[in-house]
């Protein structure tokens, strides 16, 4: 016999509620209508799994910009799906200077790094004010138990996080300032991609000067790269917003 839907009632939800609304949250019963639920969640389960995972009681909450979602060391309490808006990942150093570690967009998963050590690495902060739904530690945690393939979805998730750090080494290591901002470009461009916007056409939601933290650059150096990629066709750069007009060019100058 298959196992019962979880379900919060009576006091167990009024608690829950009266805990979100102290935090600015919202309780949401149902993730079926939101079109990135396929990227908070497993593809591909049964139907009655799927209901299981779908059926959880997410909190919806609205951070506003400059608002921070999670600070560096907090304990880690789940993980947070992107419903809109953006963010950044900072991390502190002792002396109190900050490095940007990553961007993140609508439909993207934030404080995977906690799933590791039990507590985020760094500060997440809103770039616009944005919306996230939290997925917590311990339901992802039982269900995981129950459900195979949430258990390797989550290891997945994992996966790409080393994956994203290992690339962030590689930009800060190896590459020079053109190679690193063409890699910047064409890796916000496969991710605009994967969610169903265009690869081709879309706003920069960071400042030059927060780019320039998460690639080892300058202001200057930012803004210098991009009037060139302009200058020589790859791109077209007004404000915020940026056109890719040459794919296979950027990637040359990448290096791929």
């Amino acid at each position: 016999m298959a196992a019962a839907v979880p379900t919060l009632t009576g006091r167990t939800l009024a608690l829950r509620a009266a805990q979100a609304g102290a935090r600015g949250e919202v309780i949401a019963r149902d993730c079926s209508s939101c079109g990135f639920r396929r990227s908070c969640l497993p593809a591909g389960l049964p139907a009655p799994e799927q209901a299981r995972l779908e059926s959880l009681v997410y909190m919806r909450r609205r951070v506003k910009r400059g608002e921070a979602l999670f600070q560096q060391d907090d304990a880690f309490r789940g993980l947070y799906a992107l419903r809109a808006g953006s963010f950044k990942t900072v991390l502190v150093d002792a002396g109190g200077r900050e490095q940007v570690t990553g961007f993140f967009i609508g439909g993207e998963l934030l404080g995977t790094g906690g799933l590791a050590s039990g507590r985020y690495p760094s500060r997440a902060v809103a770039l616009e004010d944005s919306e996230v739904c939290g997925l917590p530690h311990s339901l992802l945690e039982e269900l995981s138990q129950e459900l195979p393939a949430l258990q390797r979805y989550l290891c997945a998730v994992l996966a790409r996080e080393i994956v994203r750090n290992h690339g962030t080494m590689m930009l800060l290591g190896s590459m020079s300032a053109g190679e690193r901002l063409a890699a910047f470009l064409l890796d916000l461009s496969a991710r605009y991609a994967r969610l169903g916007f265009s690869p081709s056409d879309f706003h920069l939601r960071m400042t030059r000067e927060e780019i320039g933290s998460y690639l080892g650059q300058t202001l200057e150096t930012v803004s210098r790269q991009l009037a060139r990629f302009d200058a020589e066709g790859l791109i077209e750069v007004d404000q915020k917003h940026v056109r890719i007009r040459d794919m296979d060019g950027l990637a040359r100058v990448r290096g791929a």
